[in-house]
């Protein structure tokens, strides 16, 4: 019962990762404006130490990720989010 050196087992299925189409939420939800004071929505477009997550990741068009990075900057200027920070809660 030796098994062969080129054969390979799993314990388990090896799954196969289905690709979710990624949309823009605002076109979807037909959002026209993005308010730079609604801190815990913007928090959905900043990773863990506060940066702008990029089009490719979020999924969003040009030009509401422009909207959105302009939203963040001036919501950081009020002090409604952190410029830096180590861990920053994404719930």
């Amino acid at each position: 019962m030796a098994i062969e050196q080129n054969e390979i087992r799993y314990l388990n299925a090896p799954s196969i990762e289905v690709k979710k189409k990624k949309y823009c939420r605002f076109k979807k939800s037909g959002i026209k404006y993005i308010d730079y004071r609604d801190p815990e929505f913007l928090k959905k477009f900043l990773n863990e130490q506060g940066r702008i997550l990029p089009r490719r990741i979020t999924g969003t068009s040009l030009k509401y990720q422009r909207r959105v990075a302009q939203a963040v900057k001036r919501a950081r200027h009020l002090a409604l989010l952190p410029f830096v920070t180590d861990l920053m809660n994404t719930k």
